[in-house]
Protein backbone atom coordinates (compact mmCIF):
# COMPACT_ATOMS: atom_id res chain seq x y z
CA UNK A 1 0.00 0.00 0.00
CA UNK A 2 1.82 3.36 -0.99
CA UNK A 3 2.25 5.83 2.24
CA UNK A 4 0.19 8.50 -0.04
CA UNK A 5 -3.08 6.85 0.68
CA UNK A 6 -4.53 9.42 3.09
CA UNK A 7 -7.17 8.32 5.78
CA UNK A 8 -9.28 10.50 7.80
CA UNK A 9 -9.94 8.76 11.23
CA UNK A 10 -13.08 10.06 12.20
CA UNK A 11 -13.99 9.05 15.89
CA UNK A 12 -15.13 10.84 18.56
CA UNK A 13 -13.68 7.79 21.25
CA UNK A 14 -9.86 8.01 21.61
CA UNK A 15 -9.01 4.57 22.00
CA UNK A 16 -10.92 3.67 18.69
CA UNK A 17 -8.62 6.36 16.79
CA UNK A 18 -5.60 4.89 18.35
CA UNK A 19 -6.27 1.67 17.54
CA UNK A 20 -8.00 2.71 13.88
CA UNK A 21 -4.27 4.63 13.21
CA UNK A 22 -2.28 2.09 14.53
CA UNK A 23 -3.12 -0.28 12.22
CA UNK A 24 -3.72 1.48 9.36
CA UNK A 25 0.09 3.08 9.60
CA UNK A 26 1.38 -0.35 10.19
CA UNK A 27 -0.33 -1.39 6.68
CA UNK A 28 1.26 1.97 4.95
CA UNK A 29 -1.41 4.13 5.21
CA UNK A 30 -1.12 7.61 6.21
CA UNK A 31 -3.53 8.82 8.79
CA UNK A 32 -4.89 11.73 10.27
CA UNK A 33 -6.90 11.40 13.38
CA UNK A 34 -9.88 13.66 13.87
CA UNK A 35 -11.60 13.65 16.81
CA UNK A 36 -15.18 14.48 15.80
CA UNK A 37 -17.37 15.00 12.69
CA UNK A 38 -17.40 19.28 12.90
CA UNK A 39 -13.97 19.38 13.15
CA UNK A 40 -13.65 17.00 9.86
CA UNK A 41 -16.20 19.45 7.99
CA UNK A 42 -13.76 22.09 9.16
CA UNK A 43 -10.57 20.76 7.87
CA UNK A 44 -12.07 18.78 4.63
CA UNK A 45 -12.89 21.66 2.41
CA UNK A 46 -9.53 22.26 1.70
CA UNK A 47 -7.75 19.25 3.07
CA UNK A 48 -5.65 16.84 0.68
CA UNK A 49 -7.68 14.09 -0.69
CA UNK A 50 -8.36 10.68 0.74
CA UNK A 51 -10.29 8.25 2.02
CA UNK A 52 -12.93 8.42 4.94
CA UNK A 53 -13.07 6.32 8.21
CA UNK A 54 -16.08 7.99 9.72
CA UNK A 55 -18.23 6.49 13.15
CA UNK A 56 -21.70 6.54 13.35
CA UNK A 57 -22.60 7.48 16.51
CA UNK A 58 -20.51 10.77 17.76
CA UNK A 59 -21.90 14.16 19.58
CA UNK A 60 -22.87 17.60 18.09
CA UNK A 61 -23.21 15.72 14.45
CA UNK A 62 -23.63 12.08 13.71
CA UNK A 63 -21.87 10.36 11.00
CA UNK A 64 -24.80 10.36 9.00
CA UNK A 65 -24.92 13.92 9.13
CA UNK A 66 -21.46 14.59 8.40
CA UNK A 67 -21.90 12.24 4.96
CA UNK A 68 -24.95 14.62 4.27
CA UNK A 69 -22.83 17.90 4.63
CA UNK A 70 -19.94 16.00 2.86
CA UNK A 71 -22.35 15.78 -0.43
CA UNK A 72 -23.55 19.36 -0.06
CA UNK A 73 -20.29 20.81 0.26
CA UNK A 74 -19.02 18.56 -2.64
CA UNK A 75 -16.23 16.75 -0.61
CA UNK A 76 -15.46 14.11 -2.62
CA UNK A 77 -13.60 11.03 -0.18
CA UNK A 78 -15.33 7.96 -0.21
CA UNK A 79 -16.06 6.70 3.45
CA UNK A 80 -16.66 3.84 5.31
CA UNK A 81 -18.50 3.98 8.13
CA UNK A 82 -17.88 2.43 11.42
CA UNK A 83 -21.38 1.22 13.68
CA UNK A 84 -21.53 -0.47 16.43
CA UNK A 85 -23.61 -3.98 17.01
CA UNK A 86 -27.05 -4.11 15.56
CA UNK A 87 -26.63 -0.82 13.58
CA UNK A 88 -27.49 -2.37 10.57
CA UNK A 89 -30.86 -0.20 9.53
CA UNK A 90 -27.92 2.99 10.47
CA UNK A 91 -25.03 1.21 7.97
CA UNK A 92 -28.11 0.95 5.33
CA UNK A 93 -28.71 4.17 4.98
CA UNK A 94 -25.20 5.48 5.42
CA UNK A 95 -24.49 3.26 2.05
CA UNK A 96 -27.38 4.10 0.50
CA UNK A 97 -26.11 8.01 0.56
CA UNK A 98 -23.11 6.77 -1.14
CA UNK A 99 -20.71 4.97 1.56
CA UNK A 100 -18.27 2.21 0.28
CA UNK A 101 -18.67 0.11 3.07
CA UNK A 102 -19.41 -0.30 6.78
CA UNK A 103 -17.39 -2.39 9.57
CA UNK A 104 -19.29 -3.41 12.55
CA UNK A 105 -17.20 -2.46 15.71
CA UNK A 106 -15.25 -4.60 17.25
CA UNK A 107 -13.49 -5.52 13.56
CA UNK A 108 -10.44 -7.12 12.51
CA UNK A 109 -7.30 -5.65 11.07
CA UNK A 110 -8.01 -7.54 7.78
CA UNK A 111 -11.43 -6.25 7.58
CA UNK A 112 -10.11 -2.88 8.09
CA UNK A 113 -7.62 -3.03 5.06
CA UNK A 114 -9.71 -4.58 3.22
CA UNK A 115 -12.01 -2.28 3.46
CA UNK A 116 -9.97 0.92 2.91
CA UNK A 117 -8.18 -0.83 -0.33
CA UNK A 118 -11.25 -0.64 -1.61
CA UNK A 119 -12.12 2.73 -1.19
CA UNK A 120 -8.75 3.69 -2.22
CA UNK A 121 -9.72 1.88 -5.41
CA UNK A 122 -13.21 3.90 -5.82
CA UNK A 123 -11.17 7.44 -5.24
CA UNK A 124 -8.83 6.25 -8.07
CA UNK A 125 -11.26 5.04 -10.24
CA UNK A 126 -13.96 7.71 -11.66
CA UNK A 127 -15.62 5.28 -14.06
CA UNK A 128 -15.82 2.32 -11.38
CA UNK A 129 -19.02 3.42 -10.19
CA UNK A 130 -20.94 3.65 -13.60
CA UNK A 131 -18.85 0.30 -14.54
CA UNK A 132 -20.85 -1.43 -11.06
CA UNK A 133 -24.15 -0.24 -12.10
CA UNK A 134 -23.99 -2.37 -15.60
CA UNK A 135 -22.55 -5.19 -13.95
CA UNK A 136 -24.81 -5.26 -11.06
CA UNK A 137 -27.26 -5.90 -13.39
CA UNK A 138 -26.16 -8.89 -14.86
CA UNK A 139 -25.49 -10.39 -11.04
CA UNK A 140 -29.00 -9.78 -9.79
CA UNK A 141 -30.41 -11.27 -12.99
CA UNK A 142 -29.43 -14.43 -11.59
CA UNK A 143 -31.38 -14.39 -8.74
CA UNK A 144 -34.82 -16.22 -7.62
CA UNK A 145 -37.79 -14.00 -6.88
CA UNK A 146 -37.49 -14.74 -3.41
CA UNK A 147 -33.47 -14.52 -3.24
CA UNK A 148 -34.65 -10.77 -4.72
CA UNK A 149 -37.11 -10.22 -1.92
CA UNK A 150 -34.89 -10.81 0.83
CA UNK A 151 -32.05 -8.43 -0.73
CA UNK A 152 -34.62 -5.66 -0.71
CA UNK A 153 -35.55 -6.49 2.59
CA UNK A 154 -31.93 -6.14 3.46
CA UNK A 155 -31.52 -3.09 1.73
CA UNK A 156 -34.68 -1.70 3.26
CA UNK A 157 -32.00 -1.97 6.78
CA UNK A 158 -35.24 -5.02 8.35
CA UNK A 159 -33.11 -7.73 9.74
CA UNK A 160 -34.16 -11.46 9.02
CA UNK A 161 -37.33 -11.50 11.26
CA UNK A 162 -39.09 -8.66 9.78
CA UNK A 163 -38.22 -10.10 5.96
CA UNK A 164 -39.75 -13.07 7.56
CA UNK A 165 -42.94 -11.83 9.25
CA UNK A 166 -43.47 -9.64 5.65
CA UNK A 167 -43.13 -12.73 3.01
CA UNK A 168 -44.95 -15.02 5.25
CA UNK A 169 -42.17 -17.30 5.81
CA UNK A 170 -39.79 -18.84 8.69
CA UNK A 171 -36.64 -16.75 9.74
CA UNK A 172 -34.65 -19.46 8.89
CA UNK A 173 -35.75 -20.18 5.02
CA UNK A 174 -34.80 -16.24 4.80
CA UNK A 175 -31.29 -17.49 6.36
CA UNK A 176 -31.49 -20.30 3.44
CA UNK A 177 -32.43 -17.69 0.74
CA UNK A 178 -29.85 -15.30 2.15
CA UNK A 179 -27.10 -16.96 1.78
CA UNK A 180 -28.00 -18.69 -1.43
CA UNK A 181 -28.35 -14.99 -2.32
CA UNK A 182 -24.66 -14.11 -1.27
CA UNK A 183 -23.50 -17.60 -2.79
CA UNK A 184 -24.85 -15.91 -6.39
CA UNK A 185 -23.87 -12.73 -5.92
CA UNK A 186 -20.23 -13.59 -5.24
CA UNK A 187 -19.85 -11.68 -2.21
CA UNK A 188 -19.13 -12.61 1.62
CA UNK A 189 -20.33 -9.84 3.15
CA UNK A 190 -23.47 -8.14 3.94
CA UNK A 191 -21.66 -4.59 2.94
CA UNK A 192 -21.35 -6.01 -0.59
CA UNK A 193 -24.46 -7.52 -1.14
CA UNK A 194 -25.71 -4.13 -0.35
CA UNK A 195 -23.39 -2.16 -2.58
CA UNK A 196 -24.42 -4.48 -5.71
CA UNK A 197 -28.08 -3.34 -4.78
CA UNK A 198 -27.81 -0.07 -4.61
CA UNK A 199 -25.75 0.45 -7.70
CA UNK A 200 -28.10 -1.31 -9.90
CA UNK A 201 -30.76 0.70 -8.17
CA UNK A 202 -28.35 4.10 -8.85
CA UNK A 203 -28.56 2.63 -12.63
CA UNK A 204 -32.20 1.83 -13.27
CA UNK A 205 -32.71 6.15 -11.39
CA UNK A 206 -30.02 7.44 -14.18
CA UNK A 207 -31.86 6.27 -16.96
CA UNK A 208 -35.25 7.69 -15.93
CA UNK A 209 -35.48 10.70 -18.08
CA UNK A 210 -38.08 13.63 -17.88
CA UNK A 211 -41.22 13.49 -20.74
CA UNK A 212 -40.28 16.06 -23.45
CA UNK A 213 -43.32 18.30 -24.39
Amino acid sequence: MSNEHLVYVVDDDDAVRRSAAFMLRHAGFQVRPVESGVAFLKLAKNAERGCVLLDVRMPEMSGLEVQQEMVRQGIDMPVVILTGHGDVEIAVQAMRAGAINFLEKPYEKEALLAAMEEAFERLENSELKEMESSEAKIRLACLTGRERDVLDGLMTGYPNKTIAYDLGISPRTVEIYRANMMEKLRVRSLAEALRIGFAAEAGETAQVKPIQN
